[in-house]
Formats: structure tokens, sequence, C-alpha cells
């Protein structure tokens, strides 16, 4: 009797997110992953251990690493966490410090970030949110939005991936806009990611 050969199982691609706050981008993409063939969200990492987000990651049973500024900046500990896990696409989500050269070596067009804003304007060291919504409120713009992109070594420069704006209506406030760039973040940084990750080899 012949044996069956059954098709191999499809290996789930990895993700990483890395956040600084409250966590409500990786909230989101946390549950998009949680029931997808294509990729899991293995690992969560922060530089602020009082960050909510690791409340959020415990919440769908999912690993939290928590680091200092020496461990990320001169050591390879987190590049070697990393690779141990097999990472596939690291994912920053309201990440506020800048990416050493050993991950963006080790991870070359598979890091990306999200901005509240439309980059390449209100971008840069410093320019993160409320600060970002004040900066295009100030300026009088007339739209805003998010910018989806590659990470490299400066802040917010490198390749965008895509784009999400709406129009500023004339009596919005920075609670308005924050509202505004939170349901553009949540509604497509998830899928995104989802196309980012379709793409790698």
């Amino acid at each position: 009797m012949a044996a069956t050969t059954d098709p191999a199982p499809t290996v789930k691609k990895r993700i990483a997110i890395f956040a600084s706050g409250s966590g409500s981008n990786a909230q989101k993409i946390m549950e998009h992953f949680k029931k997808n063939p294509l990729a899991e969200v293995t690992l969560v990492l922060t530089n602020n251990p009082e960050a909510y987000v690791l409340q959020r990651a415990d919440n769908f049973e999912i690993p939290a690493h928590v680091f200092n500024r020496r461990t990320f900046y001169q050591s390879d500990e987190i590049l070697k966490l990393l690779q141990n896990l097999n990472i596939d696409l690291v994912v920053l989500a309201g990440f506020l410090w800048l990416v050493p050269q050993n991950l963006l070596d080790a991870f070359p067009g598979r890091i990306i970030n999200i901005h509240p804003a439309l980059l390449p304007a209100f971008g840069g060291k410093g320019m993160y949110g409320d600060y970002v919504h004040q900066a295009v409120l100030i300026a009088g713009e007339k739209e805003s939005g998010i910018t989806i992109h590659y990470v490299n070594e400066h802040f917010d420069k490198g390749e965008i991936i895509q784009q999400f704006r709406f129009k500023i209506e004339p009596n919005d406030q920075l609670e308005n806009i924050r509202f505004k760039i939170q349901q553009l973040e949540h509604q497509h940084y998830p899928k995104v990611i989802e196309q980012v990750l379709k793409k790698l080899k």
C-alpha cells in the first residue's frame, strides 16, 4: 500500500513588536494575527517597565521582554533574542528609540514603523504623539494622516510603504486630530503588516 504524502505544514511567519507606551497599535496587531494563518506575534519588547503594552501582551499570552538603553545599544542581547526566535519582521508600534545598527544590519527591509503624520513633513527626533499633532495644527495644514515606512538609521527617514490621510476640518482641535490618527492607525497598520509579510521570502 503506497504511503500518502501530506502537504508540509505551513510555517507561520513570526513578528516581534517594539513599543514604549500604552500599546493600542500593538493590541490591534495582536488581535489581527491571533488566528491568522500567515503569521503570529511571537514577542513584545519594551524599553519601559511601566508600559501598559506589557499587560496587553499578557492578555494575549504573548511573551514580553523589557530592556534598558545599555542592553539595546551596547550589546547584542536583543539581536540574539530575535534571532533565536527566528523573527521574520520587526514592527515598531509607538517605540521612541532609534533602532541600533546591529538590528538594521540583521533585518534589512524587515523593520517597519508607523508615524502619525504625512512624512517627510513633521518627522524627526522628538516628533511623536501630540507633539506631531500640535505642529500640524500650528502649521495650519489642511490634511494629516499616517505614514507606514521601513526603518533606517535616521528617525522617520526610511522608505515609505503606504500613507493614509484625512482632511482637517476648520474646527478640529488636538483631540480630534489624535482620534482621527488613531482610527487610521488601527484600521490600516495590521493590514499593511500582512502585506509586507506576504512579500517576504
